[in-house]
């Protein structure tokens, strides 16, 4: 019997669980399947840094629960039996991301120790932790995965996740891997979306595509500190939240609500043009290729596109990983890594000491 490796990731945004079960070796993406939240449970995961420590450690259990629960239905849902799953890994939920801070630090919630009981293999969680204590940013980490999938590239490729916030992977052969947080993703135009138009999101960026974006204040916002920072650098999930969406993204400051829409997904576009003119060798700007929900947000291509016209831009489908088993997928080779005490880590994405081998194993 082939073993399968499982990986489960829910993102800034918070929406939901993506489970996804690999073969590893060749490696094959055999099951996928995210499951959304109820809104109730997203606005609470959104609004976890906010809580007190009692109610952040019942909501960090609840979670793990859950896992197990979903990871169940999963299992169930495509007749896969428990015994024949050799590992899991867990990301678990961001609920805060300080690398910065005085005592640099990430927490993610979810008790793994639920998914172990239940399903009697090892679980691999809290990924992030060895890498903030190896002096790194604790983010991205999935650039470790782009380069075990495309490093053989003779040409670099560019890749390009849009969940709650967009980072970037440059990889190939003979050329040192870049990776690193480039700016918003989908938080800011979700919280658009939900504020002035009651929608959890933009469908297929129809509203931006009725909407003119203010290209003036765009520039404005590329001029922050963050965008002019060098690589390595990651981002907190609120960082693009309520209060930027308050101090920039107001209808008074717009001629029609459409048109928040459409100069948030042109900033957007813009950060990820700006990251890969700044930051990005020129016989590496080939080609994107774009996984994450945002791959669905047809205006926000179109910007992207439009901003990167020598550029081939595609999705992360074309090259026979679906867009949103992506990251899951990830984290499942990450911890099938671990286990086996391999190093799953790249360095240079994080400003990391060394390449190490990252999460804790529950066996």
């Amino acid at each position: 019997m082939t073993k399968l490796a499982l990986g489960l990731m829910s993102g800034t945004s918070a929406d939901g669980l993506t489970i996804c079960a690999v073969q590893t070796k060749p490696f094959r993406i055999v099951h996928f399947k995210n499951y959304p939240y109820p809104k109730k449970l997203q606005q609470k995961l959104l609004k976890a840094y906010t809580l007190k420590a009692p109610a952040l450690s019942r909501l960090h259990y609840e979670i793990g629960q859950l896992y197990a629960d979903l990871t169940e239905q999963f299992l169930k849902d495509f007749h896969v039996s428990a015994d024949a799953i050799s590992v899991i890994g867990t990301h678990g939920q961001t609920v805060y991301h300080g690398p910065h801070d005085k005592t640099p630090n990430t927490l993610q919630i979810g008790e793994p120790s639920f998914l172990a009981v239940r399903f009697g293999c090892p679980v691999v969680s809290d990924f992030r932790a060895m890498d903030i204590a190896l002096g790194g940013e604790g983010a991205p980490l999935i650039p470790f995965f782009d380069q075990y999938i495309w490093g053989r590239n003779k040409t670099p490729v560019m890749l390009l996740n849009i969940g709650g916030i967009a980072n970037l992977s440059v990889v190939g052969k003979n050329f040192p891997t870049l990776g690193f947080d480039v700016g918003p993703g989908n938080t800011l135009m979700d919280l658009l979306a939900a504020a002035y138009f009651r929608k959890p999101y933009d469908k297929d960026g129809k509203i931006a595509a009725a909407g003119t974006p203010d290209t003036t204040l765009v520039t404005r916002l590329l001029a922050q500190k963050f965008f002019r920072q060098k690589p390595p650098k990651s981002l907190d999930k609120n960082t693009f939240g309520t209060s930027y969406c308050k101090r920039y993204f107001t209808p008074k400051k717009f001629g029609r609500k459409n048109d928040l829409l459409a100069t948030a997904a042109y900033f957007t576009a813009a950060a990820v043009a700006k990251a890969v003119q700044d930051f990005v060798p020129e016989k590496a700007r080939q080609k994107l290729i774009i996984s994450g929900g945002g791959c669905y947000n047809k205006t926000l291509l179109s910007f992207i596109r439009q901003l990167l016209p020598k550029t081939q831009v595609t999705t992360s489908q074309s090259e026979g990983i679906h867009p949103h088993a992506k990251e899951s997928a990830a984290f499942a080779i990450l911890a099938d890594l671990a286990l086996k005490k391999q190093i799953n880590h790249c360095a240079r994405a994080t400003g990391a000491q060394k390449n190490s081998r990252l999460g804790k194993v529950i066996l």
